[in-house]
C-alpha cells in the first residue's frame, strides 16, 4: 500500500514530454471550464478583452513636438556701419510702429565729419568766386572739381548721419535685441540688434525629434496649445520639413514648418511657446504604447550585436 504513491509518481516520469504537456494542458482546461475559482477566470477573461482591445482598437498617432511662433516675415535691424551704442530705445516684446526709433548710434564723428565737409564746401567756393572774378578759368575748372567732391562727402556723411537712428520698417512686434544694457559698446557693420515681425501673419515652428520626422508629410494636420494660451487649440497643417537636423539640447531635431489654420487670434504673439501635436496616422492602442520601447530595444540589440 504504501508503493503505490511512489510507483505512480515513476511512473508519470517515465512518460514522454508530449504526454505531460498534454495531461497539463487537459488539466488547465478543466479548471477554466468548471466551477472552480469564478473570481480567476473573471479577472482572465476582463484581461483578454481589454488586450484584445488595445491591440485592435485604431485611433489617432499624433507626434508632439516643442513650438514656437515667428512671424510669417521677420526683418532684422542691423548695424550700417562701424559704431558705437548710444541709446537702446526697445527691447524684446516690445510693440512698435511703423519708423518709430529703436535704437541710435553713437553720432558725434559724424557730425564733426560734417561739419568739416560742410566747412570744406564753402572755403571751395569762395575760392571758386576769386577765380571767376579774376577770369582764371583754369583755376575755376580746378575749383568746380573739388566742390564737387566736397559735396559728395558732405552728402555722404550726411546720409551716414540719418542711419544712426534704426527705425522699425513696419508696424509689429521686436521678437529679438536689448541693447538697454550695451551702451557705449562696439558694434560691426552688419550686426543684427533686433528683429521685428508683423503682427498679423504667423507661422509655427516645430522642433521634430529625428525619431518622428519619418511619419511626417506636408498637409498633415495637428493642433497646437501654446503656454499663453493654454485654453485654446489652434488648428494647424504641416507646410515645410526642413530636410537638415540641428542640435537642441543634446537632442537630434528636424524644423518642421507649419500654418495656423481658421480665424485670427488678437491675443497671438511671435516668441509665444508650446507643445504641437500633428496627426500621422491610425495606429492601434496597443502600438502607440509600446513603439517607443520597441524601437528602443530594437536600436540596443543591433548597437550589442556583433
Amino acid at each position: 500500500m504504501l508503493l503505490g504513491p511512489f510507483w505512480g509518481l515513476q511512473r508519470a516520469n517515465q512518460r514522454g514530454v508530449m504526454a505531460r504537456l498534454r495531461e497539463s494542458a487537459n488539466g488547465t482546461l478543466r479548471e477554466l471550464t468548471g466551477p472552480q475559482h469564478p473570481g480567476l477566470k473573471l479577472a482572465a477573461l476582463l484581461s483578454i478583452a481589454v488586450l484584445a482591445f488595445i491591440g485592435l482598437w485604431q485611433t489617432d498617432h499624433r507626434i508632439s513636438a516643442r513650438t514656437v511662433v515667428e512671424g510669417s516675415t521677420q526683418i532684422a535691424a542691423v548695424a550700417p556701419f562701424d559704431g558705437f551704442v548710444a541709446e537702446g530705445l526697445v527691447r524684446a516684446g516690445d510693440t512698435v510702429r511703423k519708423g518709430q526709433p529703436l535704437a541710435r548710434l553713437d553720432d558725434r564723428d559724424l557730425r564733426l565729419e560734417t561739419s568739416r565737409w560742410s566747412a570744406e564746401r564753402e572755403q571751395l567756393q569762395r575760392r571758386w568766386q576769386v577765380a571767376q572774378s579774376q577770369a582764371d578759368r583754369a583755376a575755376m575748372g580746378v575749383l568746380a572739381a573739388q566742390v564737387n567732391q566736397a559735396e559728395a562727402q558732405l552728402a555722404l556723411a550726411e546720409e551716414r548721419l540719418t542711419r544712426t537712428t534704426l527705425v522699425a520698417p513696419f508696424d509689429g512686434v521686436v521678437v529679438s535685441g536689448d541693447l538697454s544694457q550695451q551702451i557705449g559698446s562696439p558694434l560691426q557693420t552688419g550686426q543684427t540688434l533686433f528683429e521685428v515681425a508683423p503682427l498679423q501673419g504667423f507661422r509655427v515652428m516645430m522642433q521634430v525629434a529625428d525619431r518622428d520626422i519619418a511619419g511626417l508629410a506636408l498637409g498633415q494636420p495637428g493642433e497646437l496649445v501654446l503656454s499663453g494660451l493654454p485654453d485654446r487649440q489652434l488648428p494647424i497643417a504641416v507646410k515645410r520639413i526642413t530636410p537638415v537636423s540641428t542640435q537642441q539640447d543634446g537632442q537630434n531635431v528636424f524644423a518642421v514648418e507649419a500654418s495656423i489654420d481658421g480665424p485670427a487670434v488678437a491675443a497671438l504673439r511671435p516668441g509665444m511657446q508650446g507643445i504641437a501635436k500633428v496627426v500621422v496616422g491610425q495606429r492601434s492602442l496597443l502600438w502607440i504604447w509600446t513603439h517607443g520601447g520597441v524601437d528602443w530595444l530594437r536600436l540596443t540589440l543591433w548597437s550589442w550585436s556583433p
